[in-house]
């Protein structure tokens, strides 16, 4: 079985390739530390949308929606306002058709690789990217930080860790998802209309679907919404920013906090486990028949750091100067 660790040129970029557990991944440091492929050999499985087709230019203009980006600052502001415990930020208004801030910025940016190793029957590589006054968005948010993205594959699949350093005078707000796209199908060979999604939702968050930001309030779960924790939710379909409030769910008799897929007509199942620090989730899949879907964990809401409601409801948190944030989830296949 294969393990290794090494630097490759991937559709004209350099990139870090993986192997490890019969798993194989491409890690482009230089766009966003995105993990642009993640594949299960042993199983025939796909597991991010990937298309050998397309240019790497083409996933630069649209990083978002193509393998497993990291979003710092995930999802919507309102008018791009960003408000903290100690300063108030204005964020550019890059979604105009409903006046929000979109996706923060460190999926775009180029990341340097810091290690790259093969330990025991694991490989990984940890990227950085350090924010200060030389990005372009410093202008309107002059908070110094840096950013660790580690990837590690082992025969327990694939593990994604982020580590967030205040390096400024100014408590650091903290909001962090992974944008998840995942192939469909996903399974060589299989069919989209076969995947069903498992989430584990216990209350879901209502939107104002007119700039498609929270409301403040939560509903009990619908017959619809109940179909994503019975695992019984077809995702060729039209899916729109459904948010769930995220509890646990059942894998192998045991506790599972996270999403699962299955492919029904062979059995396959792709699992995404995260800590507790991902607290909320949100479904959305580009109009339903684009060859993917995303399950996205996020640490806090939509808009967390203008709701009106305490921080154990939004999820939003603030990191002190000087102070460390680290978020993991782990990706792995079955059956």
């Amino acid at each position: 079985m294969e393990l290794y660790a090494r630097k490759a040129i991937h559709k004209g970029a350099e990139v870090v390739e993986l192997a490890a557990g019969g798993y194989y991944a491409i890690v482009a440091h230089g766009l966003g530390s995105n993990v642009l492929r993640f594949r299960d050999n042993k199983r025939g499985m796909e597991i991010f949308r990937y298309n050998g087709s397309i240019s790497m230019g083409e996933i630069m203009n649209a990083p978002e929606i193509w393998g497993l980006p990291t979003l710092y600052l995930p999802n919507r502001f309102e008018s791009g306002l960003l408000r903290t415990s100690d300063a108030l930020y204005r964020l550019p208004v890059n979604e105009e058709r409903f006046g929000n801030h979109l996706h923060g910025f460190i999926q775009k940016r180029a990341y340097t690789v810091k290690d790259m190793a093969v330990k025991g029957k694991t490989a990984y590589v940890v990227n950085e990217y350090v924010y200060d006054e030389k990005d372009f968005f410093y202008n309107c948010f002059p908070v110094k930080f840096t950013v660790q993205i580690k990837i590690e594959l082992s025969d327990k699949g694939l593990t994604h860790t982020v580590t967030l350093i205040n390096q400024s005078d100014k408590m650091m707000p903290i909001s962090l998802a992974t944008h998840t796209t995942i192939n469909a199908p996903f399974v060589d060979g299989g069919l989209q209309e076969n995947i069903r999604l498992q989430v584990p939702a216990e209350e879901h968050i209502l939107f104002n679907k007119s700039k498609w930001l929270p409301t403040g309030k939560r509903a009990k779960l619908s017959e619809y919404d109940k179909q994503y924790v019975s695992g019984t939710c077809p995702v060729l379909k039209d899916i729109c920013n459904d948010m769930y409030s995220g509890g646990t769910l059942t894998l192998d008799g045991k506790p599972f906090h996270g999403t699962i897929m299955t492919d029904t007509a062979s059995g396959k199942k792709i699992c995404n486990e995260v800590d507790d620090k991902y607290k909320f989730w949100i479904v959305w899949n580009h109009n339903g028949f684009m060859n993917y879907f995303c399950p996205e964990p996020m640490t806090a809401q939509v808009n967390a750091p203008n709701l009106d409601m305490p921080a154990e409801q939004s999820g939003y948190e603030e990191l002190a100067p000087g102070k460390t944030y680290t978020a993991s989830q782990r990706f792995f296949t079955m059956g």
